[in-house]
């Protein structure tokens, strides 16, 4: 529940979010939406939901003039989906949203990391010096950035693991509550495995009698609070530029959602170099992966060369004996 809402649409916002967050979504972005919305229709005197007019939402979207058209679009999403759904209750006859869309221009390309671009990055990673509120952190980051490539995981994922989340004689990570409130288990190999149990003998020989459910990645003096999202984002970026990568034309520069998308590109990529049907698996890298459905990891499934040379060598082997009955 939100609380201290105070606009005629205040019930029916918290009814929203728990509709929502009953279907397992997190709505932490639109819950900031709707709070600006709620204060903007206190502060301009609207006191019942029939105030509520295209004008006035108009004047809402236009008090947030510094959005670019992808940022405008998707604040104006969030209200359509919640004045849609106020229409489903009867709350309203008709939508009062009626602001178009934002001409987007095409989005490029994210940056792929190749495995060699991969070590640079674990490399200058490890250099890292350690300060006196951060021991370690070439160590720590270096893991961090190997699970983030090797296993494709969410940064948040990451942050929040506990020493109690590894399972080293099963080879396996428990991803607690993550994206869509699923929990999810997610295998690592012997290499990946032979990483893990080193870091974490050496963080058990430096900290001892550490609870299990503490976060394993964290500079905090009891080491219960978990270095943050944003730092390792940050620690990133501050790293790119020793890496001298090249971002080919039509490219993103590189962000650290980068090696989640890395990890589901190379994937596809060996199974393909493998001889297996990358279509058939794709709901394995969907449930491996954490999504809802293998639309969403479509999103990540960036064509390269190397995928379009490997696609056409499979169709080649498929179309070979049709043209030769064909041309016989």
């Amino acid at each position: 529940m939100i609380a201290d809402l105070r606009s005629p649409l205040a019930t029916h916002i918290q009814a929203f979010i728990a509709h929502k967050r009953a279907l397992g979504k997190g709505l932490h972005k639109q819950e900031l939406v709707f709070r600006r919305l709620d204060r903007y229709l206190v502060e301009h005197g609207v006191a019942s939901p029939y105030g509520i007019t295209p004008a006035i939402l108009d004047g809402f979207l236009c008090s947030r003039p510094r959005l670019s058209p992808r940022s405008y679009n998707e604040l104006l999403g969030s209200l359509r989906r919640l004045f849609d759904w106020l229409v489903w209750q009867e709350v309203f006859a008709a939508s009062p949203l009626s602001t178009p869309s934002r001409r987007v221009p095409p989005r490029r390309r994210p940056f792929l990391f190749n495995s060699d671009q991969a070590k640079q990055l674990f490399d200058a990673a490890g250099r890292l010096p350690s300060y006196s509120r951060s021991q370690n952190r070439g160590e720590i980051y270096r893991m961090i950035f190997l699970l983030l490539y090797g296993l494709g995981l969410r940064v948040g994922e990451v942050s929040r693991l506990h020493r109690d989340d590894v399972d080293l004689d099963r080879g396996l990570l428990l991803i607690c509550q993550t994206k869509f409130g699923k929990s999810r288990w997610v295998p690592f190999g012997p290499n990946l495995a032979r990483e893990i149990t080193r870091f974490l003998q050496r963080r058990d020989e430096r900290l001892d009698n550490i609870p299990p459910d503490f976060p394993i990645f964290s500079f905090a003096a009891d080491c219960h609070r978990p270095i943050r999202p944003n730092n390792i984002s940050q620690t990133f970026h501050n790293l790119l530029p020793s890496l001298d990568l090249i971002v080919p034309v039509g490219t993103a520069p590189p962000h650290l959602h980068c090696l989640r998308h890395s990890f589901a590109v190379n994937t596809l990529l060996r199974w393909y170099r493998s001889g297996l049907d990358p279509a058939a698996r794709l709901l394995d890298l969907a449930t491996f992966l954490g999504h809802v459905s293998p639309s969403s990891t479509a999103v990540y499934l960036t064509i390269t060369a190397e995928l379009l040379e490997c696609a056409n060598e499979r169709f080649a082997r498929f179309a070979s004996p049709v043209i030769k009955e064909l041309l016989s």
